[in-house]
């Protein structure tokens, strides 16, 4: 069973293995409580993923660490295991589903592991995992469903609890399970007023549905930009460490998660992958009752691919009214695109693309002009779209 004494022990061996991420206070945020952030996006692998697999890595056997060490993860956990193998000097091999951001596969090659790609997603790697465990004898670091990976994870609650003995709640991103089961377990223990709130990306609601349902339940498909919680189906132990110490469990939209990404960079400068940012997407879009509250939301790891960050940024800028495409239709005539762009410039826009047609339907001497303009919010979306109407001009 998972205990305080074994979360305590992960916290000393620890020491000489992880990077201290002190809570950080998140006053640049506009919302409705008292937020910090617990920035693991910063550990040495950037994500919290170090604890658990060094940890668990320390813990093996002389014998265990002679067969090699095998993993399989959507990419924090490689980085982890592939870090604490090298460092007790152990061989790692990782199955990656084959969607990894790149970034990830680079890192936990360089980290000093072997990696397997696996087409599919975590599941999948999961199952190829487990085929060379048996073929070939190494021993499995699980993700997620072990003692001490969780025991390794619930660290995170201790440094939480010990830095702001005052906090009413801390929220985590769950995908398997393991980050929640341990820092809920260490809260719980120390103080059982504290809240904890799970938070699942929409389109993987694996435990969500699992304690709805009183059983553990295997979606059939997943799929959300937060890859790092991207899981089909909890574990036996977080199940049942989840049912016991978490309050409740709420869903994020991706646009929510994209949303908080940007926020977190443009008002924190601090960079999150769609896991890290799913705590404070919650807290945004008022899905967990915290008004008021001292809230310490974990962000959980920081390795997204620029590629993916490019397409989330301008997803965000989209969600939260920044950026705008209005589609006009105009008589196809001298000093209309003047009249519009005037409009806009009166009223603070910036246009940043301009497309103009022969409209294919209505009127043969109609137009459309399409113009994608830079906003401060939906109030000044608003604004310009009304002036626009005033004026005469036709929005489609």
């Amino acid at each position: 069973m998972l205990t305080l004494d074994k979360i305590y022990h992960a916290s000393t061996v620890l020491r000489d293995v992880i990077h201290p991420t002190a809570i950080v206070k998140a006053s640049a945020i506009d919302v409705d409580c008292d937020l910090y952030l617990k920035p693991e996006c910063l550990q040495l692998t950037g994500s919290f993923k170090l604890r658990g697999s060094g940890y668990k890595i320390s813990q093996l056997t002389d014998e265990e660490k002679a067969r090699g060490v095998i993993a399989c993860s959507a990419g924090n956990h490689a980085q982890g295991v592939a870090l604490a193998a090298t460092k007790y000097g152990i061989k790692s091999l990782i199955c990656l589903p084959d969607g990894a951001p790149i970034s990830k596969v680079e890192a936990t090659k360089s980290f000093g592991a072997e990696v397997c790609m696996v087409p599919g997603v975590y599941d999948d790697a999961y199952a190829e995992a487990c085929r060379l465990r048996d073929e070939h004898n190494y021993t499995f670091i699980h993700p997620f469903d072990d003692e001490n990976v969780i025991a390794g994870q619930g660290t995170i609650g201790l440094e939480i609890m010990n830095e702001m003995s005052d906090v009413d709640a801390v929220i985590c991103a769950i995908g398997g399970g393991g980050l929640i089961s341990g820092v809920a377990c260490a809260i719980k223990h120390l103080n059982p007023a504290v809240k904890v709130y799970g938070v699942q990306a929409e389109g993987a609601p694996s435990m969500v549905k699992s304690i709805k349902e009183g059983k553990i339940v295997s979606l059939d498909k997943v799929s959300t930009i937060a890859d790092g919680i991207q899981v089909k189906e909890p574990g036996v132990l977080t199940y049942e460490y989840v049912k016991k110490y978490v309050d409740d469990i709420v869903t994020v939209s991706d646009d929510e998660i994209s949303t908080a990404i940007l926020t977190l960079i443009e008002k924190q400068k601090m960079v999150a992958e769609g896991a890290g940012a799913a705590p404070l997407a919650a807290v945004m879009f008022g899905k967990v009752p915290v008004k008021g509250k001292k809230v310490v939301c974990v962000v959980s790891g920081g390795n997204i691919d620029v590629t993916i960050l490019n397409r989330v940024i301008k997803r965000g800028l989209i969600t939260s009214g920044r950026q705008q495409t209005l589609c006009i239709q105009l008589d196809d005539k001298p000093g209309q695109l003047l009249g519009v762009s005037k409009i806009i410039a009166e009223h603070g826009g910036n246009v940043i693309s301009v497309h103009h047609e022969r409209a294919s339907e209505g009127e043969i001497t109609d137009c459309i002009l399409r113009i994608v303009m830079e906003t401060k919010n939906f109030d000044h979306v608003r604004e310009i779209s009304n002036s626009l109407t005033n004026a005469g001009f036709r929005l489609v």
